[in-house]
């Protein structure tokens, strides 16, 4: 398939303040506040630009007083890890990064994790179990789309699962590594083998995401 023929998508996967230094208390990832410029840069090698925010409500089951206490077993079905209180609507961690569109100059956007006991990680769907669809599989199927290049936050958790769900939905996938940024350097590692052994492709600058895109 050639590229007058492969209809591209972008995907925005939880470009949120609430996962960058600009919220400290939350889960701020290191220069997770840089990559605005980048995303922009993948919608315009896209027809079609889709985004996704968490929205969590801060009397969620799994949500913790302290980062010491995270990433601890939950044994709820939806939720599976504990995390500080994060991405609350109306609050400042909630919104976009400053360089990004508003929600509603999307071609379609996704808020997830608005039940208490739902945290997923993926964009695909609402549950951890690939169950319940949010409808951007359907919607990107239903527009023609083939392939979807990926960044956002934070790379070894919701981008990697955003990703995995959509190669394993059909869809081409290439991760634009400048815009995307990790919880951690062996996160990222490990986020990157798991997407490339499962078929999918991750270009380290512009250049090489513009060439893939076109391939």
């Amino acid at each position: 398939m050639n590229s007058q023929t492969m209809k591209t998508a972008s995907f925005d996967v939880d470009a949120q303040k609430s996962f960058t230094p600009l919220c400290p208390d939350e889960l701020p990832v290191a220069e997770g506040d840089r990559i605005g410029g980048e995303l922009n840069f993948m919608a315009t090698l896209a027809s079609l630009r889709i985004g996704s925010k968490d929205a969590h409500s801060p009397q969620a089951p799994w949500v913790v007083a302290g980062h010491q206490q995270m990433l601890q077993p939950t044994g709820l079905e939806h939720a599976d890890l504990t995390w500080v209180s994060h991405c609350v609507p109306g609050t400042a961690g909630f919104t976009l990064l400053d360089e990004l569109p508003t929600p509603y100059d999307y071609d379609y956007f996704v808020w997830k994790g608005v039940e208490p006991d739902l945290h997923p990680y993926g964009a695909c769907y609402h549950d951890l179990h690939g169950k319940l669809s949010t409808g951007v599989i359907e919607y990107l199927n239903s527009q023609g789309v083939q392939q979807v290049i990926v960044g956002g936050l934070a790379l070894d958790f919701c981008v990697k699962t955003t990703a995995l769900q959509l190669a394993a939905a059909g869809f081409r996938v290439i991760i634009h590594l400048p815009a995307c940024r990790a919880i951690s350097a062996e996160g990222a590692t490990r986020a990157i083998a798991d997407m490339q052994q499962a078929g999918i492709t991750v270009a380290a600058t512009r250049e090489e995401t513009a060439r893939l895109a076109k391939a």
